[in-house]
């Protein structure tokens, strides 16, 4: 009880406690972002040989979920130990390297740690104690799996898309943070937004230019912030994806462009247009209409 009465009175505590506990969902987000994939990727290799009438591949048989196998480094199967395991400290304290065959591990792990813990202090500092900041967290983590998964494979997995959707027109059934006509509206012209690029775009190109996934993930968006900032929402995500796409061609010395994903930009965004959405529209009210 009396750490609830210090985390509803005192900010600090609250921030505090809110990054060390996200430190450890991003441990657990590292975990989602690496096996979700290959866990679909089964899946489909499953579905496409029970249809074909095959044997299932052998490779795939095994148990491979969330909790099993237990993580092991991947060079030399080293099973990593709960002290090896601490969100990082462990790997400053192992010098970003195996403890058994010293293979150098990947800086994802503790930078996906720390981002996740350093938006989570943000939403904390934001919008205060109480059930509003329970929900923006959780979809503040779902949206930092969200992105690495896009930016390292180009999906955007239903098993997460469709969840933050209903999450967030059930949270706006009481008003949480956008009242239920708003969610509703938002989630569908979300969907319908980049459903109507995605086709207009194919007619005139003949080319697919973004994947179902992203429809999902803005129709999420509008759910849990209403109709009213796709706009700012869809612009953002288009901006950065157009620099961020210049700078990697430049870097890479292309010419041509090169299919990217837009799922990581959109959940920038949303992040930016959910946790700040009172400014935000002001902002949009000043410069082009009425919100």
């Amino acid at each position: 009880m009396e750490l609830i009465f210090l985390l509803k009175t005192s900010p600090v505590w609250l921030i505090s406690v809110v990054g060390l506990f996200s430190l450890l969902v991003g441990s657990f987000l590292n975990v989602v972002i690496y096996r979700l994939p290959i866990m679909l990727e089964r899946q489909w290799k499953q579905d496409c040989n029970e249809w074909l009438d095959q044997p299932p591949d052998k490779l795939d048989t095994g148990d491979f979920n969330l909790v099993v196998p237990r993580s092991q480094c991947p060079t030399c199967g080293h099973k990593i130990t709960a002290l090896e395991n601490i969100p990082v400290i462990s790997y400053v304290f192992l010098r970003g390297k195996c403890a058994g065959c010293k293979t150098p591990i990947s800086s994802q792990y503790p930078l996906v740690e720390l981002a996740t813990a350093l938006l989570s202090m943000l939403v904390a500092w934001r919008v205060g104690y109480g059930v509003e900041l329970v929900a923006l967290l959780g979809f503040t983590w779902v949206l930092v799996a969200l992105f690495m998964i896009d930016a390292q494979t180009m999906l955007l997995p239903d098993i997460l898309t469709y969840p933050l959707l209903w999450a967030g027109l059930l949270l706006n059934i009481s008003g949480t943070l956008v009242n239920l006509p708003d969610a509703v509206v938002g989630a569908a012209f979300g969907y319908l937004a980049l459903w109507s690029v995605f086709h207009l775009f194919r007619l005139l190109t003949g080319k697919e230019g973004m994947g179902h996934g992203d429809f999902k993930l803005l129709a999420a968006l509008g759910a849990w912030g209403g109709w009213q900032i796709l706009p700012f929402v869809i612009f953002a995500s288009s901006a950065f994806g157009a620099v961020f796409g210049i700078l990697w061609m430049l870097a890479k010395g292309k010419r041509e462009s090169l299919p990217m994903p837009f799922g990581p930009w959109l959940a920038m965004a949303g992040f930016v247009a959910i946790v700040w959405r009172e400014a935000i529209l002001t902002w949009m009210s000043r410069i082009f209409i009425p919100f």
